[in-house]
C-alpha cells in the first residue's frame, strides 16, 4: 500500500499529553540529573554499543536485506534524516528497543521476527524510531540499565533516595510508549494492524488456531470500564514496576485518540513540522494539555470511589432496614 510520507513532522505531532507531564515529574526531582549523569557516565555509548556489536547481529544490504528494506521504508515515511543502526538479537520475547545516549540505535528480538509479519515488524520499528524522534532514548536506556542490574548494584549511587526517582522512571517509561505507538500509527497507516501487534505481543501468533481482533477490542474496553474502587487500586499496583502499560490500556489509548480525528488530520498534512518548533515555545500547550489529561484522569478515579461508595451506603442501608424489620 502507497504510504502518505510524513514530511519534516515533529515529535510534537504524536507525544502524549501524560508523556510529557510525566517526564516534567520526573525531571522535578531532587537528585533526577545527578543519577542520569552518573548512570551514563559509568557506562558510557561506546558500553552500550559495543554490548550489541559483540553479541548481536547488525542489518545491513546484506546482512538480513529485507529488514534492512523495511527500516528504510520506516524512515522514509517518517522523513527522519538520519538512519539509526539495527541490530537482532537472539531473545525469546517479541520485543524491540531504542538504546544509547549521544547516538541511539534500535535492537529487535527475533522472537518478533518469528511470530509477526512484515508489517507487524514495521509497527514495531517505527514505535523505536518514535522513540528516536522524541529524544526519550538517554532517559530509557537508564530505566533499562536500572531494570536490568537494579539499583542496589549501582555502588556509585550511594546516599541518592533512589525508590521515588526508580517508580517516577518507570511511569514516565510507560506513558512515552503511548507517545509511541500513536508514532506506529502515523508510519503503519492502519490502525488495526497496530491493534493487531498490539494483541500478538500479548497473545502470540495464531499457531494455526484463529485470533479475533474484535474480541480483542472488547476484552481491551472490559478493563477500561470495570469501575470498582478494589480493580483501580489493583491496577495501579500490578502496573507499578512494569517497562510497558499492559496491551489492553495500549489499544483502547490508541483507538481514542484516532477517534479524536488527530491521526486524519495529521494523514492530511495538518501536523507541526521540526522546522517550525523553537525551544519551549509549546511547553504552556503541553502543560496546559498534560493538566487536562490529569483532571479528567483524576476525575474519572473519584467518579469510581463516588460511586463505590454510594453502593456501600445503599447496602448498609439495606442491610440495617433488614435488621430492623
Amino acid at each position: 500500500m502507497a504510504r502518505v510520507v510524513l514530511t519534516d513532522i515533529s515529535s510534537l505531532a504524536w507525544e502524549h499529553p501524560a508523556d510529557r507531564a510525566a517526564l516534567n515529574a520526573l525531571r522535578a526531582i531532587p537528585g533526577f540529573q545527578q543519577v542520569v549523569n552518573k548512570i551514563a557516565g559509568f557506562f558510557g555509548e561506546r558500553g552500550i554499543r559495543h554490548l550489541f556489536t559483540a553479541n548481536a547481529v547488525r542489518v545491513g544490504p546484506t546482512q538480513r536485506p529485507d529488514l534492512h528494506a523495511l527500516w528504510t521504508d520506516v524512515l522514509q515515511t517518517m522523513d527522519w534524516p538520519t538512519r539509526p543502526q539495527l541490530y537482532v538479537t537472539q531473545t525469546p520475547e517479541m520485543n524491540a528497543g531504542a538504546v544509547g545516549f549521544g547516538d541511539p540505535f534500535v535492537v529487535i528480538n527475533s522472537a518478533a521476527i518469528e511470530h509477526l509479519t512484515r508489517d507487524e515488524l514495521r509497527v514495531l520499528l517505527s514505535h523505536e524510531l518514535g522513540h528516536i524522534m522524541s529524544g526519550h532514548v538517554t532517559y530509557r536506556t537508564i530505566a533499562k540499565i536500572i531494570l536490568m542490574v537494579g539499583l542496589g548494584s549501582l555502588p556509585f549511587l550511594a546516599g541518592i533516595a533512589l525508590l521515588p526517582f526508580q517508580l517516577a522512571l518507570l511511569e514516565w517509561y510507560r506513558k512515552s510508549e503511548l507517545s509511541c505507538d500513536r508514532a506506529s500509527l502515523l508510519d503503519a497507516q492502519n490502525p488495526d494492524l497496530v491493534l493487531t501487534t498490539f494483541m500478538k505481543l500479548a497473545g502470540g501468533r495464531e499457531f494455526g488456531d484463529t485470533l479475533d481482533l474484535g474480541a480483542f477490542k472488547e476484552q481491551a474496553k472490559e478493563y477500561e470500564t470495570d469501575d470498582s474502587t478494589l480493580d483501580t487500586v489493583l491496577k495501579a499496583l500490578n502496573a507499578a514496576f512494569r517497562e510497558h502499560p499492559f496491551a489492553t490500556v495500549r489499544a483502547g489509548e490508541l483507538q481514542r485518540w484516532a477517534e479524536t480525528g488527530a491521526y486524519k488530520r495529521i494523514l492530511a498534512g495538518e501536523y507541526t513540522r521540526r522546522a517550525d518548533v523553537k525551544p519551549g515555545e509549546h511547553l504552556g500547550d503541553d502543560m496546559k494539555e498534560a493538566s487536562t489529561y490529569y483532571a479528567d484522569q483524576a476525575k474519572a478515579a473519584m467518579g469510581k470511589v463516588g460511586d463505590s461508595l454510594g453502593r456501600a451506603k445503599s447496602a448498609f442501608s439495606d442491610a440495617f432496614k433488614g435488621g430492623s424489620r
